[in-house]
Protein backbone atom coordinates (compact mmCIF):
# COMPACT_ATOMS: atom_id res chain seq x y z
CA UNK A 1 0.00 0.00 0.00
CA UNK A 2 2.77 2.44 0.91
CA UNK A 3 4.50 1.64 -2.40
CA UNK A 4 1.28 2.44 -4.27
CA UNK A 5 0.96 5.82 -2.55
CA UNK A 6 4.64 6.51 -3.17
CA UNK A 7 4.29 5.77 -6.89
CA UNK A 8 1.15 7.90 -7.11
CA UNK A 9 2.90 10.75 -5.36
CA UNK A 10 5.88 10.54 -7.73
CA UNK A 11 3.55 10.47 -10.73
CA UNK A 12 1.69 13.49 -9.39
CA UNK A 13 4.97 15.34 -8.85
CA UNK A 14 6.06 14.59 -12.42
CA UNK A 15 2.78 15.99 -13.76
CA UNK A 16 3.16 19.11 -11.61
CA UNK A 17 6.75 19.60 -12.80
CA UNK A 18 5.63 19.20 -16.41
CA UNK A 19 2.78 21.65 -15.87
CA UNK A 20 5.12 24.17 -14.24
CA UNK A 21 7.62 23.85 -17.09
CA UNK A 22 4.96 24.36 -19.75
CA UNK A 23 3.41 27.34 -17.95
CA UNK A 24 6.76 29.12 -17.62
CA UNK A 25 7.51 28.30 -21.28
CA UNK A 26 4.15 29.83 -22.21
CA UNK A 27 5.03 33.02 -20.30
CA UNK A 28 8.34 33.24 -22.16
CA UNK A 29 6.59 32.81 -25.51
CA UNK A 30 4.02 35.47 -24.53
CA UNK A 31 6.85 37.96 -24.06
CA UNK A 32 8.34 37.05 -27.43
CA UNK A 33 4.91 37.23 -29.06
CA UNK A 34 4.30 40.70 -27.61
CA UNK A 35 7.70 41.85 -28.86
CA UNK A 36 7.03 40.45 -32.32
CA UNK A 37 3.54 41.96 -32.34
CA UNK A 38 4.87 45.41 -31.48
CA UNK A 39 7.54 45.17 -34.17
CA UNK A 40 5.06 43.96 -36.81
CA UNK A 41 2.48 46.62 -35.96
CA UNK A 42 5.13 49.35 -36.13
CA UNK A 43 6.35 48.06 -39.48
CA UNK A 44 2.83 47.86 -40.92
CA UNK A 45 2.01 51.36 -39.68
CA UNK A 46 5.28 52.74 -41.07
CA UNK A 47 4.94 51.00 -44.43
CA UNK A 48 3.39 53.97 -46.30
CA UNK A 49 6.25 56.24 -45.20
CA UNK A 50 8.82 53.56 -46.02
CA UNK A 51 7.40 53.23 -49.52
CA UNK A 52 7.16 57.01 -50.00
CA UNK A 53 10.59 58.03 -48.71
CA UNK A 54 12.73 54.89 -48.57
CA UNK A 55 16.25 55.30 -47.20
CA UNK A 56 16.02 59.06 -47.73
CA UNK A 57 13.86 59.25 -44.62
CA UNK A 58 16.90 58.45 -42.46
CA UNK A 59 19.19 61.12 -43.92
CA UNK A 60 16.77 63.98 -44.58
CA UNK A 61 16.31 66.85 -42.14
CA UNK A 62 13.08 68.02 -43.78
CA UNK A 63 9.91 68.01 -41.69
CA UNK A 64 7.00 69.82 -43.33
CA UNK A 65 3.53 68.34 -42.77
CA UNK A 66 1.99 70.86 -45.19
CA UNK A 67 3.95 69.52 -48.17
CA UNK A 68 4.22 65.95 -46.83
CA UNK A 69 8.01 66.10 -46.63
CA UNK A 70 9.40 64.16 -43.71
CA UNK A 71 12.86 63.10 -42.55
CA UNK A 72 14.14 61.49 -39.38
CA UNK A 73 17.67 62.90 -39.29
CA UNK A 74 17.00 65.68 -36.76
CA UNK A 75 15.16 63.46 -34.22
CA UNK A 76 17.76 60.69 -34.60
CA UNK A 77 20.66 63.10 -34.03
CA UNK A 78 18.85 64.69 -31.09
CA UNK A 79 18.12 61.32 -29.49
CA UNK A 80 21.71 60.13 -29.81
CA UNK A 81 23.23 63.49 -28.79
CA UNK A 82 21.15 63.85 -25.62
CA UNK A 83 21.80 60.21 -24.65
CA UNK A 84 25.56 60.57 -25.18
CA UNK A 85 25.65 63.77 -23.10
CA UNK A 86 23.65 62.04 -20.38
CA UNK A 87 26.05 59.10 -20.24
CA UNK A 88 29.17 61.28 -20.35
CA UNK A 89 27.90 63.06 -17.25
CA UNK A 90 26.03 60.22 -15.59
CA UNK A 91 28.59 57.40 -15.71
CA UNK A 92 31.43 59.09 -13.76
CA UNK A 93 29.00 60.66 -11.27
CA UNK A 94 27.24 57.33 -10.73
CA UNK A 95 30.58 55.56 -10.33
CA UNK A 96 31.64 58.13 -7.73
CA UNK A 97 28.38 57.74 -5.81
CA UNK A 98 28.59 53.94 -5.82
CA UNK A 99 32.27 54.02 -4.83
CA UNK A 100 31.59 56.40 -1.95
CA UNK A 101 28.63 54.39 -0.66
CA UNK A 102 30.47 51.05 -0.73
CA UNK A 103 34.04 51.97 0.16
CA UNK A 104 34.31 55.41 1.74
CA UNK A 105 31.02 56.44 3.35
CA UNK A 106 30.63 56.35 7.14
CA UNK A 107 28.21 53.67 8.26
CA UNK A 108 25.67 56.21 9.56
CA UNK A 109 25.49 57.94 6.18
CA UNK A 110 25.14 54.89 3.91
CA UNK A 111 21.48 54.16 4.48
CA UNK A 112 20.03 57.71 4.23
CA UNK A 113 22.20 58.56 1.22
CA UNK A 114 21.35 55.30 -0.54
CA UNK A 115 17.65 55.85 0.16
CA UNK A 116 17.86 59.36 -1.24
CA UNK A 117 19.43 58.04 -4.46
CA UNK A 118 16.66 55.47 -4.83
CA UNK A 119 13.98 58.12 -4.21
CA UNK A 120 15.40 60.18 -7.08
CA UNK A 121 14.73 57.21 -9.38
CA UNK A 122 11.06 57.29 -8.40
CA UNK A 123 10.41 60.92 -9.31
CA UNK A 124 8.11 61.13 -12.38
CA UNK A 125 9.84 62.35 -15.52
CA UNK A 126 7.37 65.21 -15.97
CA UNK A 127 8.57 66.65 -12.64
CA UNK A 128 12.13 66.63 -13.94
CA UNK A 129 10.91 68.35 -17.09
CA UNK A 130 9.04 71.08 -15.23
CA UNK A 131 11.98 71.68 -12.91
CA UNK A 132 14.31 71.77 -15.89
CA UNK A 133 12.18 74.31 -17.76
CA UNK A 134 11.25 76.65 -14.91
CA UNK A 135 14.28 76.39 -12.61
CA UNK A 136 17.32 74.88 -14.32
CA UNK A 137 16.99 76.46 -17.78
CA UNK A 138 16.89 80.12 -16.58
CA UNK A 139 19.89 79.58 -14.29
CA UNK A 140 21.72 77.73 -17.05
CA UNK A 141 21.04 80.53 -19.54
CA UNK A 142 22.09 83.35 -17.19
CA UNK A 143 25.16 81.86 -15.52
CA UNK A 144 26.47 78.80 -17.37
CA UNK A 145 25.91 79.23 -21.11
CA UNK A 146 27.74 82.60 -21.28
CA UNK A 147 30.75 80.96 -19.65
CA UNK A 148 30.50 78.01 -22.07
CA UNK A 149 30.42 80.41 -25.02
CA UNK A 150 33.43 82.35 -23.77
CA UNK A 151 35.65 79.43 -22.75
CA UNK A 152 34.57 76.34 -24.69
CA UNK A 153 33.22 78.04 -27.79
CA UNK A 154 36.70 79.30 -28.69
CA UNK A 155 38.31 75.86 -28.64
CA UNK A 156 39.53 74.46 -31.98
CA UNK A 157 37.58 71.62 -33.61
CA UNK A 158 34.96 71.24 -30.85
CA UNK A 159 34.26 74.94 -30.31
CA UNK A 160 31.28 74.88 -32.66
CA UNK A 161 29.48 72.52 -30.30
CA UNK A 162 29.40 75.20 -27.61
CA UNK A 163 28.41 78.32 -29.50
CA UNK A 164 25.02 79.95 -29.61
CA UNK A 165 22.70 82.38 -27.86
CA UNK A 166 22.11 81.64 -24.15
CA UNK A 167 18.49 80.50 -24.35
CA UNK A 168 18.63 77.90 -21.57
CA UNK A 169 16.82 75.25 -23.58
CA UNK A 170 18.54 73.03 -26.12
CA UNK A 171 20.23 69.69 -26.66
CA UNK A 172 22.81 70.22 -23.91
CA UNK A 173 20.14 71.14 -21.37
CA UNK A 174 18.13 68.05 -22.30
CA UNK A 175 21.27 65.92 -21.94
CA UNK A 176 21.98 67.31 -18.47
CA UNK A 177 18.39 66.69 -17.33
CA UNK A 178 18.63 63.15 -18.69
CA UNK A 179 21.91 62.68 -16.81
CA UNK A 180 20.19 63.68 -13.56
CA UNK A 181 17.46 61.16 -14.34
CA UNK A 182 19.71 58.20 -15.18
CA UNK A 183 22.23 58.72 -12.38
CA UNK A 184 19.99 57.07 -9.71
CA UNK A 185 19.50 53.97 -11.89
CA UNK A 186 23.17 53.52 -12.78
CA UNK A 187 24.38 54.38 -9.27
CA UNK A 188 21.95 51.96 -7.60
CA UNK A 189 22.99 49.08 -9.86
CA UNK A 190 26.70 49.86 -9.41
CA UNK A 191 26.30 50.05 -5.64
CA UNK A 192 24.49 46.71 -5.51
CA UNK A 193 27.07 44.91 -7.65
CA UNK A 194 29.97 46.50 -5.75
CA UNK A 195 28.52 45.15 -2.51
CA UNK A 196 28.55 41.54 -3.75
CA UNK A 197 32.34 41.53 -4.06
CA UNK A 198 33.66 39.13 -1.38
CA UNK A 199 35.14 41.08 1.47
CA UNK A 200 38.12 38.75 1.67
CA UNK A 201 39.29 39.86 -1.79
CA UNK A 202 39.29 43.53 -0.84
CA UNK A 203 40.80 42.88 2.57
CA UNK A 204 43.61 40.89 0.97
CA UNK A 205 44.37 43.74 -1.41
CA UNK A 206 44.35 46.27 1.42
CA UNK A 207 46.60 43.96 3.41
CA UNK A 208 49.12 44.02 0.55
CA UNK A 209 49.20 47.81 0.72
CA UNK A 210 46.78 48.69 -2.08
CA UNK A 211 45.03 52.03 -2.00
CA UNK A 212 41.25 52.37 -2.22
CA UNK A 213 41.47 53.31 -5.90
CA UNK A 214 43.73 50.31 -6.64
CA UNK A 215 41.29 48.00 -4.87
CA UNK A 216 38.37 49.39 -6.87
CA UNK A 217 40.22 49.35 -10.21
CA UNK A 218 41.96 45.97 -9.85
CA UNK A 219 39.53 44.00 -7.67
CA UNK A 220 36.01 45.47 -7.62
CA UNK A 221 35.61 46.48 -11.27
CA UNK A 222 37.00 43.24 -12.80
CA UNK A 223 34.75 41.22 -10.48
CA UNK A 224 31.60 43.25 -11.27
CA UNK A 225 32.15 44.47 -14.84
CA UNK A 226 29.15 42.56 -16.21
CA UNK A 227 26.86 44.21 -13.66
CA UNK A 228 28.41 47.62 -14.26
CA UNK A 229 27.84 47.33 -18.01
CA UNK A 230 24.28 46.21 -17.33
CA UNK A 231 23.65 49.27 -15.16
CA UNK A 232 25.04 51.57 -17.83
CA UNK A 233 22.83 49.94 -20.46
CA UNK A 234 19.83 50.39 -18.16
CA UNK A 235 20.60 54.09 -17.94
CA UNK A 236 21.12 54.34 -21.69
CA UNK A 237 17.78 52.65 -22.32
CA UNK A 238 16.10 55.17 -20.03
CA UNK A 239 17.82 58.05 -21.81
CA UNK A 240 16.94 56.84 -25.31
CA UNK A 241 13.25 56.47 -24.58
CA UNK A 242 12.67 59.41 -22.25
CA UNK A 243 9.82 61.60 -23.47
CA UNK A 244 8.32 64.25 -21.20
CA UNK A 245 11.45 65.62 -19.55
CA UNK A 246 13.18 66.00 -22.92
CA UNK A 247 10.07 67.54 -24.48
CA UNK A 248 10.11 70.33 -21.89
CA UNK A 249 13.71 71.42 -22.38
CA UNK A 250 15.04 70.37 -25.79
CA UNK A 251 13.31 73.15 -27.72
CA UNK A 252 11.36 70.89 -30.13
CA UNK A 253 12.83 72.44 -33.27
CA UNK A 254 13.10 70.41 -36.48
CA UNK A 255 16.39 72.02 -37.41
CA UNK A 256 19.78 70.39 -37.64
CA UNK A 257 22.20 72.49 -35.58
CA UNK A 258 25.88 71.94 -34.94
CA UNK A 259 25.81 73.54 -31.50
CA UNK A 260 24.58 71.66 -28.45
CA UNK A 261 23.26 74.93 -27.06
CA UNK A 262 20.69 75.28 -29.83
CA UNK A 263 17.19 73.77 -29.75
CA UNK A 264 16.70 70.38 -31.32
CA UNK A 265 14.35 67.44 -31.22
CA UNK A 266 14.32 63.78 -30.27
CA UNK A 267 12.28 60.86 -31.50
CA UNK A 268 10.31 60.54 -28.29
CA UNK A 269 9.58 64.27 -28.01
CA UNK A 270 8.54 64.47 -31.67
CA UNK A 271 6.06 61.65 -31.11
CA UNK A 272 4.71 63.24 -27.94
CA UNK A 273 4.28 66.66 -29.57
CA UNK A 274 2.86 65.71 -32.94
CA UNK A 275 1.07 62.39 -32.81
CA UNK A 276 -2.25 63.84 -31.65
CA UNK A 277 -2.06 66.53 -34.34
CA UNK A 278 -1.08 64.25 -37.22
CA UNK A 279 -3.49 64.68 -40.13
CA UNK A 280 -3.27 62.32 -43.06
CA UNK A 281 -1.97 58.80 -43.47
CA UNK A 282 1.52 59.80 -44.55
CA UNK A 283 2.05 62.14 -41.57
CA UNK A 284 0.91 59.45 -39.13
CA UNK A 285 3.00 56.82 -40.92
CA UNK A 286 6.10 59.02 -40.70
CA UNK A 287 5.64 59.33 -36.94
CA UNK A 288 5.17 55.57 -36.62
CA UNK A 289 8.36 55.06 -38.60
CA UNK A 290 10.11 57.28 -36.05
CA UNK A 291 8.89 54.88 -33.37
CA UNK A 292 10.20 51.96 -35.41
CA UNK A 293 13.58 53.65 -35.71
CA UNK A 294 13.73 54.17 -31.95
CA UNK A 295 12.88 50.49 -31.49
CA UNK A 296 15.71 49.50 -33.83
CA UNK A 297 18.19 51.86 -32.14
CA UNK A 298 17.35 50.38 -28.74
CA UNK A 299 17.67 46.84 -30.11
CA UNK A 300 21.07 47.62 -31.63
CA UNK A 301 22.32 49.17 -28.38
CA UNK A 302 21.20 46.18 -26.31
CA UNK A 303 22.72 43.76 -28.83
CA UNK A 304 26.05 45.59 -28.74
CA UNK A 305 26.03 45.50 -24.94
CA UNK A 306 25.38 41.75 -25.05
CA UNK A 307 28.27 41.26 -27.45
CA UNK A 308 30.48 43.35 -25.16
CA UNK A 309 29.60 41.15 -22.18
CA UNK A 310 30.32 38.03 -24.22
CA UNK A 311 33.70 39.45 -25.22
CA UNK A 312 34.49 40.24 -21.59
CA UNK A 313 33.72 36.66 -20.60
CA UNK A 314 35.95 35.35 -23.39
CA UNK A 315 38.82 37.55 -22.22
CA UNK A 316 38.35 36.22 -18.68
CA UNK A 317 38.74 32.68 -20.00
CA UNK A 318 41.97 33.55 -21.82
CA UNK A 319 43.40 35.22 -18.72
CA UNK A 320 42.67 32.26 -16.53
Amino acid sequence: MSKFFSDARLKRQRWLDLLFQNVTLLFAFIVLALLAGILISLFVGALPAIKAFGFKFLVSDAWNPVTDEFGALVPIVGTLATSIVALLIGIPVSFGIALFLTELSPRWLKRPLGTAIELLAGIPSIIYGMWGLFVFAPVFADHVEPWINDHLGALPLVGGLFQGPPMGIGVLTAGIILAIMVIPFIASVMRDVFEVVPGVLKESAYGLGATTWEVVWNIVLPYTKAGVVGGIMLGLGRALGETMAVTFVIGNAHELQKSLLMPGNSIASALANEFTEAVGDLYTSALIELGLILFVITFIVLSLSKLLLMQLRKSEGRQS
